[in-house]
C-alpha cells in the first residue's frame, strides 16, 4: 500500500514538472486562474508556473491599459519603416 502511495506522489510530481516546463504559457496562465479561483494564492502559483499574475480577464495587461510595452520604432529618413542593411563581403580564395 505504501508503495502505491509513493508511486502516486512521484507521478504527480513528474506531471507538475512537465506542466511547469513544457506547456505553453497561455495554458499555464489558465491553470493558474483555475487554481486561484479555488482559493489558492495566485501570486505563488504564478511564480511556480513562471507566468505573470494578473486579473484573469484574458487581456493580459491588468493595470497597464493604454500603456504600450513595445518600444517605438526608430525613425528613418524617408518616413518609411526603418530597415537594417547587412553588407556581405564575398572573397574568392
Amino acid at each position: 500500500m505504501w508503495q502505491e502511495i509513493i508511486v502516486g506522489f512521484v507521478v504527480a510530481a513528474a506531471a507538475l514538472h512537465a506542466a511547469r516546463k513544457y506547456l505553453p504559457s497561455s495554458v499555464r496562465e489558465r491553470m493558474v486562474f483555475a487554481l486561484a479561483r479555488r482559493g489558492l494564492p495566485q501570486d505563488k502559483l504564478a511564480r511556480f508556473f513562471k507566468t505573470e499574475a494578473s486579473c484573469g480577464s484574458g487581456c493580459g495587461s491588468c493595470g497597464s491599459c493604454g500603456d504600450s510595452s513595445a518600444p517605438p520604432a526608430p525613425p528613418s529618413g524617408d518616413g518609411g519603416p526603418a530597415r537594417r542593411v547587412i553588407k556581405l563581403h564575398i572573397s574568392k580564395t
